[in-house]
């Protein structure tokens, strides 16, 4: 397989761990072990204490994979299967669906492997644009009208990163409707659902709407454990979690041990864990309302509707200029500080993804402001 270089991990691969705050992480603020384990019932916490570092059973541990299925309505245990991490589902899952001359739409700008992977297995992919000008809105009628004939899979992500769209739970059941009547599989990246803003309302599970639809879920972003690998397909077409398990027998086999159990201590603690997200989130965009109001001569932006990311824009005609790759690479390097440009996503040099779910966020932004960014005097 000849596939494109990743161009945000190689990014993040040069600057994540060498700079003082990464503004632009799209996860939230990791757990500390010490604070997950006091979230134990009894039952995992005596799975914790003997457990064995053995292998694991492939398709991930039946208890966890039971606490998965309770996210959905329609689902039961067997219509799960984990990965090591959602990137390794999204690998399998494309690798064994998509055939030479399938044609694939996917939401842009986005995670890159959500179409890159596609095209290495031989897919004809569309890009669907989200327009800032729209409000990053997803255009239901346009996407529709994008389908062809040979369309097997529609992606969707939602809540969208980077640009933290959200459709309306009419507006999504209507492409759902679309994709059924026509016989093409919704792919739905739910890796930042239950990161709703503003009481905005928590979409149907893609798995929940048909028995062909695919969820794609991790532990790394709502859930805020990133650290753990654990990702998962979720669906009641059992054919296609079959290929995927013998795909999965070439990559990563199983599971680590310690990630399965620490995964179902989060996620039955769920309430408390996804409070604690959306509180860190909440938190930080009521400092980015104040600081794109105090700042709207250097950035513009559509405020997100949900998940852990926003992308605003660099005011062309502003101090800090209009090209997001310049203002990226002098920002980390006069001040710590990293944003990730457009241009990793391949979408034009004007635009900035930032992350709302790090506790240093305020920090970053006050560095931004106060250090030698130069975005010209508040």
């Amino acid at each position: 397989m000849r596939i494109a270089d990743f161009a945000l991990e190689r990014y993040f691969a040069r600057w994540e761990f060498a700079v003082e705050h990464v503004a632009c992480a799209s996860d939230v603020e990791g757990w500390s072990m010490a604070e997950l384990l006091e979230l134990a019932d009894d039952e995992t916490r005596a799975m914790w204490a003997g457990l064995r570092l053995g292998y694991t059973e492939s398709p991930g541990h039946p208890l966890l994979r039971r606490e998965i299925a309770a996210l959905y309505e329609t689902l039961e245990a067997d219509d799960v299967l984990v990965f090591a991490g959602a990137e390794e589902a999204i690998f399998c899952l494309f690798t064994t669906q998509v055939r030479e001359g399938d044609h694939v739409i996917v939401t842009w700008p986005g995670y890159q492997s959500l179409y890159e992977v596609a095209r290495a297995a031989g897919a004809k992919v569309s890009l669907h644009a989200l327009r800032e000008e729209d409000g990053w809105s997803l255009d239901v009628d346009r996407l529709i009208a994008s389908c062809r004939p040979e369309t097997r899979m529609v992606v969707v992500n939602a809540p969208h990163q980077p640009t933290g769209m959200l459709p309306s739970v009419g507006e999504w059941r209507r492409l759902a409707s679309a994709c059924a009547e026509a016989g093409i599989r919704l792919v739905a990246d739910e890796v930042y659902r239950f990161l709703e803003h503003d009481g905005a309302e928590t979409l149907p599970a893609g798995a929940d709407l048909d028995a062909r639809f695919i969820s794609i879920g991790v532990m790394s972003k709502s859930f805020a454990m990133a650290g753990l690998r654990i990702g998962w397909l979720a669906s009641r077409d059992r054919a296609v979690l079959d290929a995927c398990a013998r795909l999965k027998d070439y990559t990563t086999i199983c599971s680590a041990a310690p990630s399965e159990v620490l995964a179902l201590i989060g996620l039955r603690a769920r309430e408390r864990v996804l409070e604690r997200s959306r509180s860190i989130v909440a938190a930080n965009l009521a400092v980015l309302d104040e600081f794109f109001e105090r700042r709207s001569d250097v950035f513009g932006w559509v405020r997100p509707r949900g998940g852990s990311t926003a992308f605003p824009r660099l005011v062309p005609e502003g101090p800090a200029g209009a090209s997001a790759d310049r203002f990226c690479a002098r920002l980390v390097e006069s001040t710590g500080v990293l944003l990730l440009p457009s241009s990793t996503f391949g979408f034009g040099d004007s635009h900035v993804r930032l992350g709302l779910g790090r506790v240093d966020l305020p920090a970053a932004l006050n560095a931004i402001e106060q250090g030698k960014a130069d975005i010209g005097p508040s």
